[in-house]
């Protein structure tokens, strides 16, 4: 009985001998593994940004370099511990097939992302309307877009949802117009309130002069006369000059004793005789 137990003692000590040094050089190579492709993939970062490539087109790439690296490095790990790699490599094209049916979606992801930098229908920084969404455009990933909104809100989008649907891109045409409305009293004066609203944008810093700004009679509501204010400006200064020239018009009405009426109604009472 002792003879066996000491059988299996120096059977386990060979394997742990054996093996044992084989998974700690695994462990080893793997946390070097990971901090070498994390060193890479910062100064591939690095070099694209010197040779001016597109943001766009190095987030993606560098995302892609760092998922390709770290397969390789486990599949060296794997051969490492004493598996197969030719076998291990079947298996895991098994294994990606089978993910691959069941992740269809991911891979129209990532095909909608490659689309996404080969036609280029926005790029980093640029002011977009996707999924019912407004904000800039902070980075395009192998399978996601995200998002800055104006209320400083990450939304992360599926590139295939945005790639499939309209797209609204602010930033293609260098400008953008802000829609403005204003509404007076019936018995305000139309001429002295499109001057005093004009006069306000075309003093504003942020509004472009070439296309002039505007001002007209947008249409009569039933307790006001709407004005139209229709500045230019850069995307970047958008909300800039939509909340200034808000604030700004309403002072320069009251100064002008010019009445934005509230919502109301008139009722007349009609004495019947008896």
């Amino acid at each position: 009985m002792n003879e066996q137990v000491t059988d299996y003692l120096e059977m386990g000590y060979d394997l742990l001998i054996t093996h044992g040094l084989k998974v700690i050089a695994a462990i080893v190579v793997l946390i070097l593994g990971f901090w070498i492709i994390k060193i890479i993939t910062r100064r591939t970062a690095k070099v694209m940004e010197k040779r001016n490539v597109n943001v766009s087109v190095s987030g993606f790439l560098r995302s892609l370099i760092n998922i390709l690296l770290k397969v390789m490095l486990l599949i060296s790990i794997a051969k490492m511990v004493g598996i197969e790699t030719t076998s291990f490599i079947a298996v895991l094209g098994a294994a990606g097939l089978a993910v691959g049916m069941a992740m269809q979606g991911t891979l129209a992801n990532f095909a909608a992302g490659v689309m996404i930098l080969v036609f280029k229908p926005f790029k980093v920084g640029d002011l977009i309307i996707s999924q019912g969404h407004l904000g800039t455009v902070k980075e395009i990933h192998i399978f996601v877009t995200i998002l800055l909104t104006p209320e400083n809100k990450t939304v992360i989008l599926p590139n295939a949802a945005v790639s499939g649907n309209d797209i609204v891109n602010y930033t293609t045409e260098g400008l953008i117009r802000v829609d403005l409305d204003f509404g007076i009293s019936y018995g305000s004066n139309i001429k002295q309130a499109k001057e005093v609203l004009l006069k306000i944008i075309e003093n504003h810093p942020k509004v472009l002069k070439d296309p002039a700004p505007f001002v007209g009679v947008k249409g009569l509501g039933d307790s006001s006369v709407n004005l139209a204010v229709r500045p230019y400006a850069l995307p970047a200064d958008y909300w800039t000059v939509y909340f200034d020239v808000y604030e700004a018009g309403k002072i320069a009405l009251d100064e002008a004793g010019i009445v934005i009426p509230f919502p109301q109604m008139d009722v007349h009472l009609n004495k019947l005789e008896k």
